[in-house]
């Protein structure tokens, strides 16, 4: 339970000391007063953020703090856990202390937050609030239209929130294996990629390239296929400078002839016949190198066809890899390294896949396990709030639970909850979002609540204002749900109705008053007259037939109203909403 809580500096609340008791507490007062500053504090006190304007004028910052108590280490074993696994002390003897400051603006201090005495972040705050209390004001309404919010407290009644961890974190499996197979996808280029690839390292791998063969090889293709031609062309040149009859080497020998015939007749002459019989040596020369050029070229019309089929194949890999050879060769090796690499993906695509496969199957039995424990619970808490609705007034009334088959699974399971409602008899039932009016509404939540209270672990409950728009006979129900809420509860209502007050086993009143030019507001338990007077108040004024009413509805819920709690003032200064 709470047992204690403190106020000082906030929302220029001076100081609150309350030592709250067990059981069913009512907060009353009129309105503007300042109930609303326990719900405020409770919330900034589990992890809420707070804007620093809420801090008290003149004041470097505000404090909320509350302890909590425990019966034995048993019942603390749950949060002991979560303290541990965010680096908090235990709990002591039962108890948890819980602070927070929020610094004012443009203080140099900043806002801090504390569990037992160490510090912590407002997300462990958070975390840790969701075990301690269940808070519902007049707007919290709306998320009992939610259907992920619907589906939440079917399987808290059904037992079912083990089992809804075991299938949440087999979808984490699920959409991790998922995400990595899909980035390995991405990172490959998928199978074509693959293909790709492998078809380029072939085809220039068959090729066997060597750098500079190029020039090698169109050297003799061309000379390859000009064989013949280049016969004809040496042999007709060997035949022109050495023919019998018209060959050059005839015609260098009548000149010679003539030239010792001209020597003998004059000295003179002599040089022109050495000339002339170098000449004649040097085309001795080049008849014998043509002749053997000639005789060097051969015609293989299977080797040219090699050649042909060598140069066309390196134009094509030049055209599809190149410009030049030496492009291709660096391809083919850059294409075998990705190919190498794909192909360590290639493994790891196939562990991915087979993880996101072990994953569905676990996933699709988390599912399924999951979807059979809702579906004996849906019928169990449909019974249940129907059976609580006709305690609050809808004696005829239909409530049922359908599960709506999701077309894979999502976050919340393989299937969603819809809370379908029929407030009058002869109706049909439809989603209770469509049909259900503000007070109805807060009947089923309050039904809802009642159903819950024996799965719920949830120390406190705290209900602002959630009877509104209710009265008349539907109020005394309203109260009998309370008080029964508070036997197993801790349960503390901010109320206008005199019902849900009288049926309190504990009635605090807030109270405002100016002292000292400033605005102060007080809250005190009201015993005795002091709580026939107040509840007379409620009622519609302090007069003898007001006063008798409230009597008989202290007497109706079996109340002796004495003090159970103790509470010290708060301040506030005017001029702010209280």
């Amino acid at each position: 339970m709470l047992r204690s809580l403190r106020i000082r500096n906030l929302a220029l609340v001076e100081e609150l000391e309350w030592d709250l008791p067990a059981g069913f507490t009512a907060v009353t007062g009129e309105t503007g007063a300042g109930k609303s500053i326990i719900l405020g504090a409770l919330k900034f006190l589990l992890g809420e953020r707070a804007d620093r304007g809420v801090v008290r004028s003149g004041a470097d910052s505000a404090g909320i703090e509350a302890v909590f108590s425990f019966d034995g280490e048993a019942a603390t074993a749950e949060i002991d856990v979560l303290l541990e696994e965010s680096g908090v002390d235990r709990c002591q003897d039962g108890e948890l202390i819980l602070k927070r400051t929020i610094a004012a603006e443009g203080s140099a201090s900043a806002g801090r937050q504390f569990i037992n005495g160490s510090p912590c972040n407002l997300s462990v705050l958070k975390e840790l609030g969701t075990h301690l209390v269940d808070l519902h004001g007049p707007h919290d309404h709306q998320s009992l239209f939610s259907r992920r919010e619907q589906t939440l407290l079917l399987d808290r009644f059904s037992e079912s929130l083990l089992l809804r961890e075991e299938y949440t974190a087999c979808r984490r499996t699920v959409l991790a294996s998922r995400r990595e197979l899909e980035e390995l996808e991405q990172t490959s280029g998928g199978d074509g990629r693959v293909a790709q690839l492998q078809l380029e390292v072939d085809e220039i791998g068959s090729a066997n390239l060597t750098e500079g063969e190029e020039e090698s090889l169109n050297s003799r293709y061309k000379a390859a296929s000009n064989g013949r031609r280049l016969i004809e062309l040496s042999s007709a040149a060997v035949a022109r400078l050495d023919d019998e009859e018209i060959g050059a080497t005839k015609a260098i020998s009548e000149a010679a002839r003539m030239l010792r015939e001209l020597g003998r007749l004059d000295d003179r002459a002599a040089p022109y016949l050495e000339g002339l019989e170098r000449i004649t040596g040097d085309i001795d020369s080049l008849i014998t190198d043509l002749r053997d050029y000639s005789e060097t070229i051969e015609v293989d019309a299977g080797e040219l066809q090699q050649l042909e089929d060598r140069v066309n194949l390196l134009a094509t890999l030049r055209r599809k890899y190149g410009p030049s050879l030496s492009d291709v060769i660096l391809r083919g090796e850059e294409s075998a390294k990705q190919l190498e690499r794909l192909s360590g993906l290639a493994e790891l695509k196939a562990a991915a896949g087979k993880c996101l496969t072990e994953a569905s199957k676990k996933l699709l039995g988390a599912a399924t396990k999951l979807g059979a424990k809702r579906k004996e619970g849906a019928a169990k808490l449909a019974k249940t709030v129907a059976g609580a609705l006709a305690d609050l007034g809808f004696r005829q009334a239909g409530f049922e639970i359908t599960l709506e088959p999701q077309t894979e699974p999502g976050p919340d399971g393989a299937e969603i909850a819809e809370f379908l409602f029929a407030p009058n008899p002869g109706e049909p039932v439809q989603a209770l979002r469509a049909i259900a009016s503000s007070g109805e509404i807060s009947r089923v939540m309050l039904a809802l609540k009642t159903a819950l209270a024996d799965q719920d672990k949830i120390p406190l409950l705290v209900f602002d204002e959630i009877d509104a728009n209710v009265g008349g006979e539907i109020a005394s129900k309203v109260a009998g749900k309370m008080k029964e809420l508070g036997r197993g509860h801790q349960v503390l209502c901010i109320t206008h109705l005199p019902q849900v007050a009288a049926a309190a086993s504990t009635q605090f009143m807030v109270m405002k008053s100016v002292q000292d030019g400033r605005t102060g507001t007080t809250l005190a338990p009201v015993i005795g007259t002091g709580r026939v007077e107040e509840i007379a108040r409620m009622l519609g004024g302090v007069t003898d037939s007001a006063k008798a009413h409230a009597r008989s509805l202290l007497e109706e819920a079996d109340i002796v109203p004495v003090m159970s709690g103790q509470a010290r003032a708060v301040r506030r200064r005017s001029g702010r909403r209280s």
